[in-house]
């Protein structure tokens, strides 16, 4: 059988409210996910033996193969699925490994996408969805990798009517622990970020399918990401790379991704963005830089 290939797309938190902290140490979150136009690229060639490689630029950074979480999904659904066929995995990474772009969990959601091909099983089956929670709360919503309103702790996934978005992603090539960041946040078991009466349970209120890009850029302002400021404390890089980015001609919204370090701007035009990922790469050779939209 040929290889099978798929790609798992960096995944952009355009906000993200941090609800509270679980009695079980879990912290509930409400953020719209988007998806950049950057991806790696994960390849399967169906065998025996389930074993993973690691290529492309960034391979270095992602340590022991053993704790990939390409494996630790297909492990979880092989517990699942009798007789899953398997094979060897080659992860060809290119997006910053612990950068709050959900790389791991997009390799982990492309692996699940690549076993459901080879297994014939869909991928709405409980099994795929439960062993992508179990994996990483980022790896739900990258496994349809598609605009969403995120809730819980990954579980409840809206589907967004996103339009594309010109924009550009930074990460300073500084890694960013995100149990470091929630430490630095500070909640403890079971308490609320955010007061009893301002929980609603209902989904949050977007803008359409009819809606302006406009539209949508005002409404995600509305937002924030409450993990910004402890994330800068964790690593003060990252209020350089908003300042720098907040500078850039054309831009509508800046913001950090996750648990950092990444941060995005979104701007009015394509043009835009790509004239300031050439700057940003001049002023900041050591920076990754990426110049294209988001989905």
């Amino acid at each position: 059988m040929p290889a099978l290939i798929e790609e798992g797309r960096a995944k952009v938190n355009l906000t993200l409210k941090v609800v509270g902290r679980r009695v079980d140490g879990l912290h509930d979150l409400e953020s719209v996910v988007a998806f950049a136009d950057c991806a790696d690229r994960l390849i399967l060639e169906p065998g025996e033996v389930l074993a993973l490689s690691m290529s492309g630029p960034l391979a270095d950074a992602c340590g022991d193969t053993s704790d990939n979480l390409v494996l630790k999904a297909a492990r979880l659904l092989g517990e699942r699925v009798a007789d899953l066929k398997v094979g060897h995995f080659t992860l060809e990474k290119v997006l910053p490994v612990a950068a709050g772009i959900g790389g791991g969990s997009a390799d982990a959601a492309a692996a699940l996408r690549l076993l459901a091909r080879l297994n014939e099983l869909s991928l709405d089956d409980e099994r795929i969805m439960e062993v992508a929670l179990k994996t990483g709360a980022d790896v739900p919503v990258c496994v349809a990798s598609r605009a969403c309103d995120m809730s819980g702790v990954g579980e409840s996934l809206l589907p967004l009517d996103l339009p594309t978005l010109p924009c550009v992603l930074v990460n300073p090539r500084v890694p960013v622990a995100t149990k470091d960041v929630f430490n630095a946040l500070g909640l403890r078991h079971g308490e609320l970020l955010i007061g009893a009466t301002d929980v609603v349970m209902q989904a949050p209120s977007w803008p359409d399918t009819s809606s302006a890009i406009d539209d949508w850029i005002d409404a995600l302002a509305s937002g924030t990401n409450d993990l910004e400021t402890p994330a800068a404390r964790v690593e003060p890089v990252i209020s350089d790379v908003l300042s720098a980015l907040r500078q850039a001609n054309g831009v509508r919204l800046v913001r950090m991704s996750g648990s950092g370090a990444t941060c995005f701007a979104i701007f009015a035009t394509d043009a835009d963005a790509r004239a300031a990922g050439e700057k940003l790469r001049a002023d900041q050779p050591g920076w990754w830089v990426h110049a294209g939209t988001l989905s």
